[in-house]
């Protein structure tokens, strides 16, 4: 293999019954191979399907809470967020504010704070409860290694 002008690189691809194809454009002078085209396009697509597989999904699961919400149902929530946690789905803790109840916008930041407390060992706060509408989000992603 050598060097050649594109003419002369054309020509013998011709000789062989390939094609030639461009393999880095960028590069000065661009690198040419003498191959089959139609090979080409199905090894690349294979290449770009395997990484595409070996990219991680992010899995977002949410649960929402009242701002009055009791004992037992924030535990069996809590319980649930566990779970979520140690599948490694990042987890969306809510609070939904129906009518006049965002006047508890402090019980359901002390919910939200609570949550995060109690799930301290399975994952870690991304994002603190913020108030955006009548919705107090936040974020908790899950520990690596667990």
């Amino acid at each position: 293999m050598g060097v050649y002008k594109i003419s002369e690189a054309l020509s013998i691809a011709d000789e062989q019954g390939f094609d030639l194809v461009e393999i880095s454009p960028k590069a000065v002078p661009p690198v040419c191979k003498v191959m089959d085209y139609k090979k080409f396009l199905y090894e690349q697509k294979k290449r770009d399907k395997a990484l595409k597989s070996k990219a991680t999904k992010v899995i977002v699961k949410e649960i929402r809470f009242g701002p009055q919400t009791d004992d037992h149902d924030y535990a069996f929530k809590k319980k649930h967020a566990e779970k979520f946690l140690k599948e490694g789905a990042k987890l969306k803790a809510f609070v939904f504010f129906k009518g006049r109840s965002i006047i508890y916008k402090e019980q359901g930041q002390i919910l939200l704070l609570r949550l995060a407390q109690d799930l301290e060992e399975f994952g870690k706060v991304e994002q603190m409860p913020r108030l955006e509408g009548k919705r107090m989000t936040m974020f908790i992603a899950p520990k690596k290694g667990k």
